[in-house]
């Protein structure tokens, strides 16, 4: 950028300019947040500020920003950030990106143990541990226990429920689904919640190229038909939840008949929730 005082208003236009002859899509929503993370201002007083100079350590870290996501780099993974309901969670490569669809599901949970007073919450497939922090957040009364098989992710979601003052009631667990949850949590459980692996495998390959080419495969496949793991769940969680126990998934969009007749075979009361835009994303029951 050239030895010469650069402003923030200076080093904003640049990184759009670049980012538009780039093809980076969103090129102001990727400048603006890459210019928030490299000088600590909000979005709004990116603009407010526009007469600041950016320190020599703010341009080099915008710099290596740029070069990130120009090359394809998701921009959560490059500000280390993503914005999830009420809540900010970090995140890092290797860490499934949480999804503003995902936002859905937490409503269906939180009605789900609308009128129980102090839910027990199992979480399978925590990932960053977004949805365990949203619930505990938006229900004080509320006990998570999360799980994840990813070391790395589970260290993120560890440290994002301290980080945001819930870690005394979010718990992240190790392992393959309800594999090393507390044994005496068995049939006591008023929810069961998951955002598991669900893109057909057949699909993957035809998924944007900062998905396929950043986001862990292993938070992305749900097998051949996408509900490999929706089934799992369905099954074991009945297991641990109390009667009257609420259940839901987040499902592809693609896949609502096939997960209705998975729950089906354990809950009643099974339906299928849209998102935002109208698809089919989340299925919930109860146990009988």
């Amino acid at each position: 950028m050239g030895a010469r005082i650069w402003t923030v208003r200076d080093a904003l236009g640049w990184t759009v300019a670049y980012f538009e002859r780039e093809g980076v899509e969103a090129p102001r929503r990727s400048a603006e947040w890459l210019l928030s993370a490299a000088t600590g201002l909000s979005r709004v007083e990116v603009y407010a500020y526009h007469d600041r100079p950016l320190t020599d350590e703010e341009r080099a870290t915008l710099r290596d920003g740029v070069k990130r996501r120009a090359s394809g780099e998701p921009l959560q993974y490059v500000t280390g950030e993503v914005c999830f309901r009420h809540i900010v969670v970090q995140v890092e490569p290797g860490v499934f990106i949480p999804r503003p669809e995902t936002e859905v599901l937490v409503d269906a949970a939180l009605e789900l143990v609308r009128d129980v007073r102090a839910p027990l919450v199992l979480e399978a497939c925590t990932g960053s541990g977004c949805i365990a922090c949203a619930i505990a957040t938006e229900r004080p009364d509320a006990l998570v226990v999360a799980t994840e098989i990813s070391p790395g992710s589970a260290s993120v979601a560890r440290a994002n429920a301290e980080r945001l003052g819930v870690g005394d009631r979010v718990s992240v667990l190790e392992c393959d689904l309800f594999a090393d949850a507390p044994a005496h949590l068995r049939g006591s459980v008023d929810l069961v919640v998951s955002n598991p692996p669900y893109i057909p495998s057949g699909d993957l390959p035809s998924l944007p190229a900062e998905v396929l080419g950043f986001e862990p495969h292993l938070a992305l496949d749900g097998g051949p038909d996408g509900l490999d793991l929706v089934r799992r769940l369905a099954a074991d969680a009945a297991a641990w939840l109390a009667p009257g126990g609420g259940f839901a998934v987040e499902i592809d969009e693609t896949c609502g008949s096939g997960a209705l007749a998975g729950v089906e075979e354990w809950y009643q009361e099974v339906r299928v929730i849209r998102d935002l835009a109208g698809r089919e994303r989340v299925v919930v029951g109860r146990k009988a």
